[in-house]
């Protein structure tokens, strides 16, 4: 058997499995937000301290959006569009959206709008797009990450860096940029676009290093936007390679280039994927949590990985015919080796992807090694692309 034969007999199984479990998901699940299951059930975030703004609330609408385009069954658009309503209340409160408001609301509202033409979905997506650009810094043309953590329990001490949280701006918002993009492209108003591309540049000067790979945070002075601090954040520490922050770096940078045309984001985005690909190729094509740690303990983060793979596969979109096969290439191989050793498909239980890890320093556990709703919103939208049945959700 072939390579391309071998790829196309795991995408087939693979495509099938994934159907299985996504329907019995869906009909025990209906309009519950999930993030991560307890003994192998989800439960809503809603009441939880996650609540209903939490910035992974968007992935479950998302994984229902790609299910219908792809199967037409009707179970999944009405799921999402009842998560979509559910998420109306976080519109209406002046601290329910900080820079997630993409994740949040490209995979739920504007999903739904591109699906149906739901005028009410294109109204949601528009004031989304407008609190995500209310946190635009001009002086330092950059969009701000979070709110205060005042009266916040646990906090992690990177989160008291540099200058404060006015000038913190993180790798994350790369991935909700295409709101920005979006709500340019559907209003005519370039302001939207600027915001989104000023934002990317200030991400490519101070985020992104020059071998590839990528500050999680950094810190600017809010009135000049002069750098002031770097903090590991969610990686290992100061100069370290947060394996999450370098896929959306890949998958952001890749996506501002579809949006722009701009040759440098895509460059950058290239940029930070072989740096992954190196990483990734040195362990056997599984993520760890922090590509620069040290080797014990082994960490993993399987997100991270299923990420990037869908970053690559946008970067193999873009570039030349000579060029593609080793985007794709990568991609398959990180695909293949996170299914076999992290997934789950039993459709008895809630969750695919295992092995998610949403931080470094975790010393309760209680944040690794688990299923996270984004990990299977990703490999949906990664099995879809290599069946080009995908849809487009940024």
């Amino acid at each position: 058997m072939t390579n391309r034969e071998s790829d196309r007999q795991w995408l087939d199984t693979t495509w099938e499995r994934l159907r299985t479990k996504m329907a019995a998901e869906c009909g025990r699940l209906g309009t519950t937000i999930p993030f991560a299951p307890r003994g192998g059930k989800y439960f809503d975030v809603e009441g939880t301290p996650l609540g209903l703004g939490f910035w992974t609330n968007g992935f479950w609408p998302g994984m229902l959006w790609q299910m219908y385009h792809a199967t037409g069954e009707e179970q999944y658009r009405e799921a999402a569009q009842g998560v979509e309503r559910r998420l109306d209340s976080v519109l209406t409160g002046l601290d329910g959206v900080d820079h997630d408001a993409g994740f949040l609301f490209l995979l739920s509202a504007v999903a739904d709008y591109r699906e149906t033409g739901d005028p009410e979905s294109r109204r949601r997506g528009i004031h989304a797009a407008n609190l995500l650009a209310g946190r635009y810094n001009p002086a330092g043309r950059f969009i701000r990450a979070w709110d205060d953590h005042k009266g916040e329990q646990e906090m992690p001490a990177w989160m008291s860096a540099g200058g404060g949280v006015c000038g913190w701006m993180i790798v994350d918002c790369m991935m909700n940029l295409p709101l920005l993009y979006w709500a340019s492209e559907e209003t005519g108003d370039p302001r939207y676009r600027q915001i989104a591309e000023n934002h990317a540049r200030t991400a490519q000067r101070w985020i992104v290093r020059p071998d590839g790979s990528c500050n999680h945070l950094i810190s600017l002075d809010p009135e000049t936007g002069e750098l002031l601090d770097s903090p590991g954040g969610q990686g290992y520490g100061p100069g370290s390679a947060w394996s999450r922050g370098q896929s959306w770096a890949v998958y952001g940078f890749a996506l501002s280039y579809r949006h722009t045309g701009d040759m440098s984001f895509l460059n950058t985005a290239k940029q930070c994927a072989h740096y992954c690909i190196a990483c990734l190729a040195a362990n056997d094509w599984l993520p760890l949590v922090d590509y620069r740690a040290p080797e014990e303990p082994v960490k993993y983060d399987s997100d991270a990985g299923i990420i990037t793979a869908c970053g690559l596969l946008e970067i193999a979109e873009h570039v030349g015919e000579y060029e593609k096969g080793l985007y794709h290439t990568a991609a398959m191989r990180i695909l293949r080796a996170c299914t076999e050793q992290f997934c789950d498909w039993n459709p008895e239980t809630d969750g695919i992807v295992g092995g998610g890890t949403t931080y470094y320093h975790d010393p309760c556990g209680r944040m690794s090694d688990l299923p996270i709703i984004y990990g299977d919103y990703y490999l949906i939208e990664a099995l879809l692309r290599l069946r080009e049945n995908a849809a487009f959700l940024w």
